[in-house]
């Protein structure tokens, strides 16, 4: 039997697969959107590389790896008929990672976090009356939270419906949690939220790119538009991908929800602009609270200059503005005392990541499938 992950190519699941490949001793059914079957197994390749070297993820994708090749939002996922039934028997119990982090789009949040969840949950509804499900763990976002200012966010009261969202991924995310808590009341589910996931703090490198971008915007800015005491909620991969593994692993957990972040450790605007500015030999900003709403105004303008730098750099301030104002920090206390592991402050290892990230434009630097004997590894 193994364990059914979504999104095993994208940034946090590569980490969760890698962790149970590596970890543990459990079999993976792996969705992967392709255009043949190896070019899936390229797809993975891709995304399991930060994590090990090819001998080691060839033997995993031989001895343990079952890809299936479809679509999240797709009836089925597009699977053929026999494919989906043995999908269906060989599966015991589900992590669902994949999600649209396109908070500009509320078709593509519709499409992904929406449709695609409720087909999650009909093949683990499926999984049930087989042969029962184990556990469905399922990637949220502490966003579900909706507009906020100056608080500490506790799990069961993070969600209001009567409180606005900043933005359709928050939206769609809060939906998310409700169809599987509406749809799936007899199976062991587990909902994760993570906070900002930024950077892995054993190692520089990362295949994530649009939060980075941002923060070295922010980084090359002598003046800041904002309150120098705020905190910001920033967790390392690591921490959340271990999370998770580990609680979707235990029999029993303690609650049904955690909030994977760095809670009331969460560090301040002073706090970690001073160690970027001490790590490269510079002053530290200044702090301007007052200049929010004109920052925010040239900000919305630059981020209509499409095709450039400045206009890419400007749009992702957008998306994130609201997230780095409403000073809230979601309290962790569930996860840490469960799993007896808290998560790395981010000025720890937020210089080298973003080193990293720059001196490499903003690339990871990708390994090719092998070739051997004129022809590539089959």
């Amino acid at each position: 039997m193994a364990t059914f992950i979504t999104g095993s190519t994208g940034y946090l699941g590569a980490h969760v697969a890698a962790n149970l490949l590596q970890g543990h001793t459990d079999s993976l059914n792996l969705l992967v959107r392709a255009k043949d079957h190896h070019d899936a197994e390229v797809r993975l390749w891709q995304a399991l590389q930060l994590h090990m070297d090819f001998p080691h993820f060839h033997e995993f994708l031989k001895s343990r790896i079952s890809i299936f090749r479809g679509d999240l939002t797709g009836s089925r996922f597009g699977l053929s008929e026999d494919d989906y039934r043995r999908l269906v028997r060989t599966t015991d119990s589900i992590i669902h990672c994949a999600a649209s982090l396109n908070r500009r789009s509320e078709k593509t949040c519709l499409n992904v976090n929406l449709r695609g969840t409720l087909e999650v949950i009909k093949l683990a509804q499926c999984v049930r009356d087989d042969h029962g499900l184990g556990r469905f763990s399922h990637v949220s976002t502490v966003a579900v939270a909706g507009q906020r200012q100056n608080e500490v966010v506790r799990e069961d009261e993070a969600i209001d419906w009567n409180r606005s969202d900043y933005d359709p991924y928050a939206r769609t995310k809060k939906f998310s949690e409700h169809m599987l808590r509406e749809l799936l009341p007899d199976v062991p589910f587990t909902i994760f939220r993570p906070s900002i996931i930024l950077g892995d703090s054993r190692h520089a490198a990362t295949t994530q790119f649009d939060m980075v971008k941002a923060f070295v915007f922010l980084a090359g800015l002598p003046v800041l538009p904002f309150r120098p005491d705020d905190r910001l909620d920033i967790v390392n991969v690591d921490f959340v991908a271990d999370s998770i593994v580990a609680l979707h692993l235990k029999e029993k957990p303690h609650f049904d929800t955690y909030q994977l972040s760095s809670g009331t450790a969460s560090q301040t605007f002073r706090e970690l602009t001073g160690v970027l500015s001490a790590a490269q030999g510079k002053r530290a900003p200044l702090f301007a609270p007052g200049l929010e709403r004109p920052f925010t105004a040239i900000v919305n303008w630059l981020a209509n200059r499409r095709g450039t730098a400045i206009g890419y750099a400007a749009s992702l301030m957008k998306v994130f503005m609201p997230y780095l104002v409403y000073n809230t920090v979601f309290d962790n206390a569930r996860v840490v005392s469960e799993t007896g592991h808290a998560p790395v402050p981010f000025s720890k290892y937020s210089y080298p990541l973003l080193k990293f990230s720059k001196d490499g434009h903003f690339t990871y630097p990708y390994k090719a499938w092998p070739e051997v004997a004129g022809g590539s590894v089959a």
